[in-house]
C-alpha cells in the first residue's frame, strides 16, 4: 500500500511535492470481530491537513472539502470516488467497499486549522468524496469533534450523504445553524427496495433516509434530496420518478436535485460487471449510452431533469433556487489535495 505516493501537488500554498499526506510509519490497520465490520479493514492514520482545495477546473460551487475518510462501506456499486483508491495501490471494487482510511486526527486537526489567521473562514463541505456518516463512523465517531469545530468558529459547510447517522449529531447541527449557513442534502435516487438492496447493499433504506429527512426538517434545519443516481433502464420509468419524488415531498424535504447516473473509470469497471450479474439483458444498452464517456447523453440528461422538475412542481416542492442553503452536487473528480498552509486571513 503506498501511501508516501499521495503527495500535495506543487502551488502557491503548498508543501514540497514530495511530502505526503500521512506517513506510512503512522498506520495502524485493524479489525473487529462485531457483525456490522466483520470483513472491513480500518487502516488508522494521522493526517497532515484535512482541509482540502477542490481542483481549479472544477465547476463545483465550494472550494474546500473535509473527508475524514476514504473507501466506503456503503459499497455503492456506481461510487464516482472508487478509483481513488488505486492511489493508494488499493483495490476500486471490493477493496474500495472493505479497505477503509479512518483519519483518526481529522477533528483536532481542523479545530487547529480553522483557528489559523490565514484561514478565511470560508464554506467546507463534507460528503462530497466519500459518506462521512457511514458506518465507520458509528465507531470512531469523527464528526462531534468536525461539527463542534465548524460551530464553535461559525464556518459555514455543508453535507452531503446517505447516513442516518447523521441524526445522532442533530443537536450539533442545530446549534451551528444558529451561528452560520449549514446546508444539508440526502441522497435518495429511488425509492425501489429490490434495486437498493442490490446497488446500495451498505446503506440505510431509502424509506430510513427520508425518515432522516423527516426529522432534520422537524428540527428546523432546512434539507434537500440529491435524487442520484438516476440509473437508467432501471430507476427511470415514469412510474418510479413518481413514486420517488412524491416520496421526497412527503418527507418535507424542500428542493429535490436530480442527477443521472454517471460512470468514471474505476466505478464503470465495477458497476458494468454488476450489471452482467444483474442485469445482463441491458449490458448492450449501457454500452450504447455511455459509448461517449462517462455521462449519458445530454438528450438523456435533459429528458429526466425535465420529468424530475415536472413532478416536484405537482408537489410541491422543486430544485434549490437562489437565496436557499447552498447544495452539494457530487464533484466532476474525488478530491483529497490538502492544503497544509491556508492562507486566507479572517473568519466569517
Amino acid at each position: 500500500m503506498r501511501w508516501e505516493n499521495l503527495t500535495v501537488e506543487s502551488g502557491g500554498h503548498s508543501r514540497a511535492a514530495d511530502a505526503a499526506l500521512f506517513g506510512a510509519d503512522a498506520v495502524v490497520s485493524r479489525t473487529f470481530d462485531t457483525p456490522e465490520f466483520r470483513g472491513i479493514t480500518f487502516h488508522e492514520v494521522r493526517a497532515r491537513s484535512i482541509i482540502n482545495r477542490v481542483p481549479g477546473a472544477s465547476r463545483m460551487p465550494f472550494e474546500w472539502t473535509v473527508n475524514p475518510y476514504r473507501g466506503c462501506s456503503h459499497a455503492c456499486v456506481y461510487c464516482f470516488a472508487r478509483k481513488s483508491h488505486s492511489y493508494l495501490d488499493l483495490d476500486t471494487g471490493l477493496g474500495f467497499d472493505s479497505q477503509i482510511v479512518v483519519k483518526v486526527n481529522a477533528p483536532d486537526l481542523l479545530r487547529r486549522q480553522l483557528g489559523s489567521r490565514r484561514w478565511l473562514g470560508e464554506h467546507i463541505a463534507m460528503g462530497t468524496n466519500v459518506d462521512c456518516y457511514q458506518r465507520a463512523e458509528g465507531r470512531y465517531r469523527l464528526m462531534p469533534g468536525i461539527l463542534g469545530a465548524l460551530r464553535d468558529h461559525a464556518n459555514p459547510f455543508s453535507i452531503l450523504t446517505k447516513g442516518t447517522l447523521i441524526l445522532r449529531d442533530l443537536d450539533l447541527l442545530v446549534q451551528a445553524s444558529e451561528v452560520t449557513e449549514v446546508g444539508i442534502s440526502v441522497s435518495v435516487g429511488f425509492t425501489d427496495p429490490t434495486l437498493w438492496r442490490t446497488v446500495e447493499p451498505g446503506t440505510p433504506s431509502p424509506e430510513r433516509r427520508l425518515d432522516a429527512v423527516r426529522t432534520l426538517t422537524e428540527r428546523g434545519i432546512d434539507v434537500g434530496v440529491l435524487m442520484a443516481p438516476v440509473i437508467p433502464f432501471l430507476s427511470d420509468h415514469p412510474a418510479q420518478l413518481r413514486a420517488t419524488v412524491r416520496a421526497i415531498a412527503a418527507s418535507g424535504a424542500s428542493s429535490v436535485t436530480p442527477l443521472v447516473l454517471h460512470l468514471r473509470p474505476g466505478a464503470r469497471e465495477w458497476f458494468m460487471a454488476w450489471l452482467g450479474q444483474y442485469h445482463p439483458h441491458l449490458v448492450r444498452r449501457y454500452e450504447r449510452l455511455y459509448a461517449e464517456g462517462a455521462y449519458a447523453p445530454k438528450w438523456y440528461q435533459r429528458r429526466i431533469t425535465r420529468q424530475v422538475h415536472d413532478l416536484a412542481q405537482e408537489y410541491g416542492i422543486g430544485p434549490a433556487r437562489a437565496g436557499m442553503p447552498r447544495r452539494i452536487p457530487e464533484p466532476a473528480e474525488p478530491v483529497d489535495q490538502p492544503v497544509s498552509e491556508p492562507t486566507q486571513l479572517t473568519l466569517i
